[in-house]
């Protein structure tokens, strides 16, 4: 399940040298909107540079406590982000945002724990892309065989993702 609608979930894009730029003016923006008990790390295929990906900068926002974050959703709702709560049902540890109509990009921001298991595989996942050229682009790949095998269905493409990233934590990919 995801906010974005489906064709928007589905379409990929080739590379874009602007997105680690993005990246920076949101992080910044975040980092105003947050104060500075969080880290700001720039994750999934946008932080890869090659990699194509969804046009999306996804965003992950690490605190030691989620109470900091949450104590911040009316400031980041007043600047634009759409808070979507009923994603915690599903995992109750992240609180989940997008931006899909501000300058300068469209954003997914998922807010965690420091050092908690998902903080933890999102970054492993995204250095080891960073790493390997070849795993990158043999994740490029799949990620392609997937839209077209699914394209409006982005709970597929996702599940069809796990085992590959799982497998390239565990450097078995």
């Amino acid at each position: 399940m995801h906010p974005m609608n489906d064709s928007q979930a589905t379409a990929l894009s080739p590379y874009s040298p602007l997105w680690p730029a993005t990246f920076e003016m949101e992080k910044r923006n975040l980092q105003r909107l947050l104060g500075e008990a969080v880290l700001i790390e720039h994750i999934g295929s946008t932080a890869v540079p090659g990699l194509g990906g969804h046009p999306i900068i996804d965003v992950m926002v690490g605190t030691p406590d989620l109470a900091i974050v949450e104590r911040r959703i009316p400031d980041l709702v007043a600047d634009g982000y759409r808070y979507a709560p009923e994603f915690e049902k599903a995992m109750p540890q992240r609180r989940y945002f997008t931006r899909v109509d501000g300058a300068p990009g469209r954003f997914q921001v998922s807010a965690v724990v420091l050092d908690s298991p998902f903080w933890k595989s999102r970054l492993a996942f995204r250095d080891a892309l960073r790493s390997d050229a070849a795993l990158a682009d043999k994740y490029w790949r799949l990620k392609q065989r997937l839209v077209a095998r699914f394209p409006n269905d982005r709970a597929a493409y996702n599940d069809g993702k796990s085992e590959f990233i799982r497998s390239a934590i565990e450097g078995r990919a």
